[in-house]
């Protein structure tokens, strides 16, 4: 069968292109390798942040954005050093991003219909000067509705395609193999999974029932990361960040796997920087797992004692949300897979979220009077299922007794009481005057000068043995993988590119696969709310020139 364009799966950034490419009265093949019940692959698991520059909601929270800041703060971020190789595209993918995420972004998601959240968050604050790392200003937009709010009108658009003859949706289609012809793609092969009912996110069988052969002008892969592959995430473990972890707990499901990147290198795609990742810190070992070593990301406000595996207290700016791949080298480097927070009641009522649709069900269900109940005393209900029932939980109302349990819970007599209750009295006593040295908290009283963190985001500033603050908690934090950063190199038309730099005839890549845009639009790290919107931002640039 013949088709204007063929895309290799049905997560976020094939639906976008796919939409565009409908739109302009294309016929066009949707294939994925899970079941109907998956469709909008990682992006429905998501927490719908959305990377945004000087929107209404930023204004009206009193927040000063623009262009110029976020290219700023991006390529301080980024920290492209290989821009006459790996990072030429992704450095020309960068800058169209920011501009897109500045500009028309915002009124291309209100005509789909896709409403934010009034309270802008602020990840990734960085730590260092104004040129390096991190967002000066709250950017993070979470969707009404988390991811399956974001995927929504781009699924109904593809079912409207189905109806009407101009879309045909295979689902259970593995890809195997780019079918090829005087150097062009000109269509996939590859075989026919048995049907599985799992429930999304469950790993389904690889039973084989048959092949197929389909043919088009183009072919997009939109076919994801390699975030569950935990083997090729070691393999591709940068030196620079220390050892590959032991143990790692996945922070997406098992069909995340890397398949379409060999794939497509077997054609002649050129994969680079395969060295950049983002991985969390703060993964907790979900208690009622969806998937094989399901793990949920805390996100953290900055007020959390963060050590190491030896009850080491990390330095700036490794603190609770302020650089993710700074806090993951010294986690590595300590020789150890795991750190610590040490924290209050009054800390995770007010402090913990939990990324993820399904840890978030108010937001989801866009429930308004659930989430009011958020300002009420004591944590969220997710966060509170967490504690009752997580493994990495220790709750005690002394020191003594929160590190004794430290120790038995990993096994070992590693953290020593004295020396951890020395760092949170030497922490205590600077909370006694509404100035310090102590840089974290500083950034604590920074924070609440944003009206966003002062009311529902950062606690008020309190010392840790306060008892009336209490009990004290221990969470023990796992590394959670995620993202890849690199992956196929394309140029501004999403054109997969050769060894040499020239186009593959017929081939292009969005999303992940892509490194969110030629390889590597985010460099070395992530401002967050990037991920999702890179998906889009690359979708709807491809299915835009292909709709030409």
């Amino acid at each position: 069968m013949n088709y204007d364009v063929i895309i290799i799966g049905a997560g976020l950034a094939g639906l976008t292109a796919a939409c565009e490419l409908m739109d302009a009265g294309k016929k066009v093949l949707l294939v994925d390798q899970e079941g109907e019940q998956s469709i909008g692959g990682q992006a429905f698991w998501s927490f719908g942040g959305l990377f945004l520059v000087n929107t209404p909601e930023q204004r009206r929270m009193g927040i000063k954005d623009s262009y110029e800041l976020a290219w700023q703060d991006w390529q301080g971020t980024a920290g492209f050093d290989r821009l006459d190789d790996e990072d030429k595209w992704g450095y020309q993918w960068a800058k169209a991003y920011v501009e897109f995420a500045s500009g028309e972004k915002y009124s291309w998601l209100k005509q789909k219909g896709i409403k934010l959240f009034p309270v802008v968050g602020w990840a990734e604050r960085g730590g260092a000067d104004a040129n390096g790392h991190g967002n000066s200003v709250p950017r993070f937009h979470i969707t009404w509705g988390t991811g399956p709010g974001l995927i929504e009108p781009f699924i109904n658009r593809v079912r409207e395609g189905i109806d009407n003859g101009l879309l045909d949706f295979k689902p259970r289609h593995q890809v195997n193999q780019l079918k090829t012809n005087n150097n062009t793609v000109i269509g996939i092969e590859g075989v026919k999974l048995a049907d599985d009912a799992s429930i999304r996110g469950q790993e389904t069988s690889r039973e084989i029932v048959g092949e197929f052969q389909f043919y088009a002008d183009a072919v997009i892969v939109a076919s994801g990361g390699i975030g569950a592959n935990l083997e090729l995430v070691r393999q591709n473990w940068p030196s620079r960040l220390g050892s590959p972890p032991e143990n790692m707990i996945a922070g997406v499901p098992a069909y995340v796997d890397g398949r379409m990147l060999m794939t497509s290198e077997k054609v002649g795609g050129r994969i680079v920087n395969r060295d950049r990742m983002w991985h969390y810190t703060e993964g907790l070992k979900n208690w009622n797992p969806i998937w094989k070593n399901h793990g949920i990301r805390i996100l953290p406000g900055p007020s959390s004692l963060w050590l190491d595996a030896k009850g080491v207290r990390f330095h700036a700016p490794n603190f609770p949300g302020f650089d993710t791949l700074s806090t993951l080298e010294a986690i590595q480097k300590s020789g150890y897979d795991y750190s610590w927070f040490i924290l209050t009641e009054k800390i995770i009522e007010k402090e913990f979220a939990l990324s993820g649709s399904e840890q978030n069900p108010d937001i989801t269900d866009k429930s308004l009077k659930q989430v009011l109940k958020r300002i009420l005393p004591g944590p969220p209900v997710p966060v509170q299922a967490f504690k009752n029932n997580g493994e990495d939980f220790v709750i005690a109302t002394n020191v003594k007794d929160l590190v004794e349990g430290m120790n038995k819970l990993v096994g070992t007599n590693l953290l020593d009481f004295m020396q951890i209750k020395e760092q949170i009295l030497a922490r205590d006593r600077e909370l006694e005057n509404p100035f310090t040295k102590d840089a974290q908290i500083n950034a604590i009283y920074g924070a609440r000068k944003y009206l966003g963190d002062k009311l529902i985001r950062v606690a008020k500033p309190h010392k840790l043995l306060e008892p009336s603050c209490g009990p004290l908690i221990a969470v023990r934090l796992n590394i959670l993988t995620r993202k890849t950063l690199g992956g196929l190199q394309t140029n501004l038309n999403g054109e997969v590119l050769d060894l040499s730099g020239e186009p593959i005839k017929g081939l292009f890549a969005v999303g992940e696969v892509a490194g969110f845009g030629g390889g590597g639009v985010h460099g070395y790290r992530s401002l967050e709310g990037t991920f999702l919107g890179g998906c889009l931002f690359t979708g709807l640039t491809v299915g835009r020139y292909l709709a030409k």
